[in-house]
């Protein structure tokens, strides 16, 4: 199980779960079984009288529905607050250990495992641990999503070091532009995060939610 992927995020509402579900439908078509994992949501509807993990089934549809929605996602809870706390209040504590046993619940030798956690990178996500952990607990490389606006390049620096204390790899970096551009702006995070870095920023640039990522394919082409 050692093809995989982590997507994290520099905070919450950055775009992780459409960046992993373009991601997932680019591995899909490359012929990859790709198996989609957020072991934990919150802020799930109630659909059918059951709660509805939508940012996890877009991820399952994405990738070809091959596992049932309690599969991708074990854990769904309905308060709009971090996983940990949502559920404690409903007398589920998670632990770390938990989730990455869900996460590798029905992933066979040679699937890819494709798993995004709940908000940023140090969101509190078990009653032991951090969406991090989680990470650690996986052995997978690191996909950081951040939004491409004003104040991003330190949040993008910033998580990219506690990747890196952490012991993990950092397979990439994706500049999500989650609004139109504002006319006349000089700003180039891209430019500027690379350069940082020292390596290439996937720039994401905005598109209506049904559109696909072309500049996605080059990490794509990396993880097969």
């Amino acid at each position: 199980m050692k093809r995989g992927l982590f997507v994290t995020g520099t905070d919450t509402g950055v775009g992780k779960t459409r960046v992993a579900a373009a991601l997932a439908q680019l591995l899909t078509q490359h012929g990859a079984t790709v198996r989609p994992r957020k072991p934990a949501e919150s802020g799930c509807p109630r659909k059918d009288g059951r709660l509805f993990p939508q940012d996890a089934d877009a991820l399952r549809l994405a990738a070809g529905a091959l596992d049932p929605i309690e599969t991708v996602c074990p854990y769904p809870f309905e308060p709009a607050i971090a996983p940990d706390r949502a559920a404690r209040l409903a007398g589920r504590p998670l632990t770390i250990a938990a989730l990455a046993a869900a996460c590798r619940e029905g992933v066979k030798e040679g699937d890819f495992l494709l798993v995004e956690g709940a908000g940023g990178f140090y969101s509190p996500l078990a009653e032991d641990g951090l969406n991090a952990d989680l990470a650690v607990a996986l052995g997978l490389p690191v996909l950081l999503v951040a939004a491409d606006r004003l104040g991003c390049i330190n949040h993008t620096l910033l998580c990219v070091e506690a990747i890196s204390r952490r012991g993990l790899t950092l397979a990439g970096v994706a500049l999500n532009r989650t609004a139109p551009a504002a006319a006349g702006l000089a700003m180039d995070n891209a430019a500027d995060l690379g350069a940082r870095l020292g390596r290439p920023v996937l720039n994401l640039p905005y598109r209506e939610e049904t559109a696909a990522w072309p500049e996605l394919a080059s990490l794509a082409d990396r993880c097969l």
